[in-house]
């Protein structure tokens, strides 16, 4: 007998309390000799091992593994690491709380590797997805249903059965309580139907993206129901929580180190989407507040793996005695072919940024020339566009194609979208360039400012000044000449370094003039994801990535007419079309790239030949060398 799950009701013991299809008619070229993107090319009716944006997918229904795994390497060991990337409320200097599903609280990084989804995502692939802890996904006919059954063997930490009623509970309570990042892309989920034991739907409103799946059957955690029956998930702290992941977690101290222990029992390690994979016997991650602290305890061997993103340490520092033995070693691998975004975002709700040219006028202020050769050692590149080393990057002037988009909004845009994408101000390099900080005084006298004692003002009152928000002190080398220039044309402005908590919750409140961030994107964004970013409806949405609180209906448009798209070519024009509205208005200073990663590794580890060109989870696809590792271990 089927059970529903619905928000606002709830069934038996478990606690079950508690996105739009835009009509692009005339608006799209359509492109036949490209595959669709549409998620209608996965046909309806019966079982599926996997899913893409194109319908087509790498690895055929009776696969063995993945590419880039590797079944040969040797397991064992601990992989003492510096975490790269994060998740969700996960903060990489410090911790207090392993719920690293919901806004409060910091969690430590990798939580996310006790937990097993319905779906995983095949990193050599742009937008592939192959079941995972479901052995089968099916789409209903009218496409706003996927039935999965999970598979029989899938078990939680504690040796419970992992059930459609778990499934339920971790969809249903995340959609209404869990982190923004989360619970924003299950805005349109309606209703869950638990069938029996092993078999559940998910089903939609309607208006959800038709590749809304995409972004979510692999980013939910599958929680245990039993282990929320006497502790409310909101309410989830420092318990160690049962999953069913490949990982558990072993000792910790709160904000100073976790280990996670690779689970001997693990119902899938043998399964295709996991053989191969997750070779370490223990992940351990020491936490610093400092950077130079961390480097440290790299050079002293208590970390044993970093990626290195200051490049005058990576320039300068990489000398000590460990380096020069070879003991230590240095090298760059290739990133992902993924579009990111680096810069500072201008807190738009705050009434003194609210004009486009009061944050044109601070972005001309930096002069990135200088800064790369003086402190950069001519490392990076600069940045203009919102989805850097991607082709959704506007270039040059709009195409036909983008003009059919752009045309109709155009008395909601200014001038500067129909004309060259928008790039930042070519600086001469030294370090005050009189022409840009000419110009920045200009817009601002445009934008209403009125200079007095050597600042600006508006009619009110409100005087223009300005905080950068850090969480280290590194960016202090990189913002002082900034603020000097600010200064200079009589913008009071400071840098406020806080702890890594007070940071966290800043951020999550968006209370901040400016902060620097960096973000990386899907190989295919979804709608669901520029929503995050991007759109009105998370402007004000604590936790949400919309850092600048981006508001406009021109830029909302297309954002929902993503989900029109039916070829790739069609796509690239859309985020075309966005990156020239989102350059032209200012709401990021985009900052620098480099096309590969900095690695600095003692050696003692093993890794595949080719690395996936589109995820690089180091702690999942490395092993340790039993040989190098003894040779290291007799020098320490």
């Amino acid at each position: 007998m089927n059970s529903r799950f619905t928000p606002g009701l709830s069934a038996g013991h478990l606690p079950f309390t508690r996105r739009d299809f835009l009509k692009t008619a005339g608006g799209l070229a359509m492109a036949g000799a490209l595959p669709s993107i549409s998620l209608a090319s996965n046909p309806v009716g019966q079982k599926l091992h996997g899913l893409s944006a194109f319908g087509e997918l790498k690895y055929p229904e009776n696969f063995t593994q993945f590419d880039y795994a590797n079944t040969d390497a040797p397991p064992g060991g601990r992989f003492a690491f510096s975490v790269s990337y994060w998740y969700f409320n996960q903060n990489p200097q410090t911790f207090n709380t392993l719920n690293s599903f919901v806004l409060k609280g910091e969690a430590p990084p990798r939580m996310e590797a006790c937990f097993d989804t319905l779906m995983v995502w095949a990193y050599d692939e742009p937008d592939a997805l192959y079941c995972a802890l479901a052995e089968s996904v099916e789409i209903s006919k009218d496409r706003n249903a996927y039935r999965f059954a999970l598979r029989p063997e899938a078990k939680f930490s504690d040796g419970r059965l992992v059930t459609a009623e778990d499934v339920a509970f971790s969809y249903l309570t995340l959609k209404e309580k869990g982190h923004p990042q989360v619970a924003i892309d299950l805005a349109e989920l309606d209703e869950v139907v638990v069938h029996d034991e092993r078999t559940l739907t998910l089903r939609f409103t309607g208006e959800q993206s038709d590749r809304a799946i995409l972004s979510i059957a692999n980013s939910v955690p599958i929680l245990s129901a039993r282990f929320y029956q006497d502790l409310a998930f909101e309410d989830h702290v420092m318990e160690v929580p049962v999953g069913s992941g490949a990982y558990r977690v072993g000792d910790f101290d709160a904000g100073r180190y976790i280990e996670y222990v690779r689970r001997d029992d693990y119902w899938a390690k043998d399964m295709p989407f996991a053989k191969g994979l997750n070779h370490f016997d223990v992940l351990r991650i020491d936490f610093f507040r400092e950077r130079q602290a961390a480097f440290e305890a790299f050079k002293k061997g208590v970390v044993r793996w970093r990626q290195e993103f200051t490049s005058k340490t990576w320039a300068t520092e990489y000398n000590f005695p460990a380096v020069e033995t070879g003991s230590v070693v240095l090298t760059e691998m290739p990133g992902e072919k993924r579009p990111s975004l680096q810069g500072w975002a201008v807190n738009s709700r705050r009434k003194k940024f609210a004009d486009r040219r009061t944050r044109e006028a601070i972005g001309l202020c930096f002069d990135f020339a200088w800064t790369n050769k003086n402190l950069f050692y001519g490392a990076y590149e600069r940045s203009h566009s919102m989805f850097e080393k991607s082709d959704y990057a506007a270039q040059a002037a709009p195409s036909d194609a983008e003009l059919e988009l752009l045309e109709p909004l155009r008395a909601d845009l200014p001038e500067t979208v129909f004309g060259d994408a928008v790039r930042q101000f070519e600086t001469d390099g030294s370090g005050r360039d009189r022409s840009a900080l000419r110009r920045s005084r200009k817009l601002l006298r445009e934008a209403g400012w009125q200079e007095g004692d050597g600042n600006f003002y508006l009619e009110d009152g409100t005087r223009l000044d300005i905080e950068f928000l850090i969480r280290s002190p590194v960016f202090e080398r990189v913002l002082g000449p900034y603020v000097e220039n600010l200064k200079t044309i009589g913008i009071p402005a400071t840098i406020r370094l806080v702890d890594p908590s007070q940071f966290q919750a800043r951020l999550e409140t968006f209370d901040y003039d400016v902060v620097g961030l960096a973000n990386s994107f899907g190989a295919t964004p979804t709608r669901e994801a520029m929503r995050q970013f991007f759109h009105s409806s998370s402007a004000n949405r604590e936790g949400s990535r919309n850092y600048p609180g981006i508001a406009l209906e021109p830029l909302d448009d297309l954002i929902d007419r993503i989900e029109g798209v039916q070829s790739r070519e069609e796509l690239q024009t859309v985020m075309k079309c966005i990156d020239r509205v989102l350059r032209a208005y200012h709401f990021w200073i985009p900052n620098w790239h480099s096309a590969n990663h900095r690695i600095a590794m003692w050696d003692m580890f093993g890794w595949p030949d080719a690395k996936p060109d589109y995820f690089f989870p180091v702690e999942q696809l490395w092993w340790l060398d039993p040989d190098k590792a003894a040779t290291i271990e007799s020098r320490l």
